[in-house]
């Protein structure tokens, strides 16, 4: 009677055990959340070759982190290349992404945003030798690059240089060498990703941002649809700001190439 009665008490402590595991919240001890960054964007989010990862959207990503619950060795992080991105996100591979994920329409169909948390303004990195692109207008018969699943260079060739040779990479890193070993004439996407390479001890005297401000880019937190993260995610994001984190985020990341970045958005507030 003994030996049955244990095993009753055992099996009673076993499922209270389960029970409360299942209806633990977010950031439960021993539990996991996984982040989609870019691995190759330095300034942003960049893998380093010790397995490290840095850069502002990885600082984000990891303050957001903490107030769902998460230490930094709780984060599983997962490479969100851009034409990944919402793929990631509907399959549920990821619990967000922070990975200079421009707001837009389209994609805002197929996923949802929390944010915006940085303004960033498309503009084109070209060679420091390079004086025949003085103007947005100049690229129009140049060899143009940007990544597989951007906006970049199609909008620069609908908008503003119709007849520019677009030339699509699998990553940032590819265009780089395209554009330094002269296959390409000018690498276009966000200033604050541009910035961040030629801000790289390798590349410095290199290169120079074109300083063409041709699109605002209102990076999100992109989260599943339907995902009741958008809210944490957001009051994690204003707290960021006010405590005055986000400001030293951008210092850290973007303060040695000198860029010249816009205030903290307003959550919600997307500028067209």
């Amino acid at each position: 009677m003994k030996t049955l009665k244990a095993s009753v008490a055992a099996a009673a402590a076993l499922a209270l055990a389960l029970s409360v595991a299942a209806c633990g919240g977010d950031g439960d001890a021993g539990s996991k959340i996984t982040i989609g960054i870019k691995y190759d964007q330095p300034g942003l989010g960049l893998k380093t070759p010790d397995g490290k990862y840095t850069g502002f959207d990885v600082d984000v990503a990891t303050y957001i982190a903490k107030e769902l619950g998460y230490e930094p060795g709780d984060i599983e992080w997962k490479e969100a290349k851009s034409a990944d991105r919402e793929t990631l996100l509907q399959r549920g591979d990821v619990d967000f992404i922070a990975a200079s994920y421009s707001i837009n329409d389209e994609r805002a169909k197929k996923v949802d945003f929390a944010g915006p948390y940085l303004l960033a303004h498309q503009d084109v990195l070209i060679r420091a030798d390079d004086t025949t692109i003085t103007k947005p207008e100049d690229l129009s018969d140049k060899r143009l690059c940007s990544v597989t699943g951007s906006t970049s260079a199609q909008n620069v060739k609908a908008e503003i240089a119709p007849e520019a040779q677009l030339q699509e990479y699998g990553g940032y890193s590819e265009c780089l060498t395209g554009l330094e070993n002269r296959v390409i004439d000018a690498l276009t996407t966000d200033d604050s990703i541009l910035a961040g390479y030629a801000a790289q001890e390798q590349f410095k005297g290199k290169f120079k941002l074109g300083g063409f401000k041709l699109s605002n880019e209102n990076y999100g937190i992109g989260v599943q649809k339907g995902s009741d993260l958008t809210e944490k995610i957001n009051t994690a994001l204003e707290k960021m700001v006010q405590d005055g984190s986000w400001e030293s985020y951008v210092q850290k990341n973007f303060g040695p190439a000198n860029y010249k970045n816009e205030p903290a958005p307003k959550i919600g507030v997307v500028v067209d």
